[in-house]
């Protein structure tokens, strides 16, 4: 097939402008970015469920919190036990010598377990800023390029001094392939951006639930 007549991706990208190539290039990357983002992302919520999961188990199996936090210890690996070491930790840390408890110790507990689910959920949300960059500005990216590249047909076009399609299409075709690209970034990145920033959400607030009931069993035993 002749190289003016072939319309491969391949040939439309390497009849390209220099400019119209930075572009496909750049939305080429991006793409490889969005999607190198949501695997790792599926990843690590698939992860944090299965471990809230364990832990919730533990958590209400009755065993006693001081012996929980003994097996876990102040540093453990997983989210959910980090949230519950802070407070068992801050817990500790509010009693005397003498056993009794510290004034202003439930404060203390709420604060640092929030500080512990801030921590996680900025963990949860680390690369989904990407994603909603991408899928907001990949198509205007893509129009940048597709408006340069007609441009450039249309200079084409009239050195040619000819409307005949074989002299329009090429052109035309390059320059649409940047906004197809810009397209192929945006869409995957958009729609999982949604989906993981709610699978985010939904874990966040499973933590939070966890911080209320621990306040909870706390409060009990501060009361008795």
């Amino acid at each position: 097939m002749d190289v003016a007549t072939d319309y491969t991706m391949w040939a439309l990208f390497a009849r390209a402008t220099i400019i119209v190539k930075l572009v496909m290039i750049m939305l080429l990357v991006a793409s490889v970015w969005c999607w190198a983002v949501i695997v790792d992302k599926f990843l690590q919520f698939r992860k944090a469920r299965a471990e809230a999961a364990i832990f919730d188990r533990a958590f209400w199996s009755g065993e006693p919190l001081d012996e929980l936090f003994d097996e876990v210890g102040p540093s453990p690996s997983g989210p959910s036990q980090r949230i519950f070491a802070s407070g068992m930790l801050e817990w500790r840390r509010s009693h005397r010598q003498d056993g009794a408890l510290i004034a202003g110790a439930q404060a203390r507990i709420d604060r640092s377990m929030d500080v512990a689910i801030a921590k996680e959920a900025a963990s949860l949300q680390k690369g989904l800023p990407i994603l909603a960059t991408v899928g907001s500005t990949a198509p205007f990216v893509g129009l940048f390029g597709t408006v340069w590249g007609i441009m450039n047909a249309f200079i084409e076009i009239a050195e040619a001094q000819s409307t005949n399609l074989a002299v329009v299409a090429p052109g035309i075709a390059e320059a649409l392939l940047a906004t197809g690209l810009g397209l192929l970034a945006a869409i995957p990145a958009v729609i999982f951006y949604n989906k993981l920033s709610a699978d985010s959400d939904r874990i966040i607030a499973g933590y939070e639930a966890f911080a209320d009931e621990f306040h909870t069993i706390l409060s009990r035993q501060l009361d008795s």
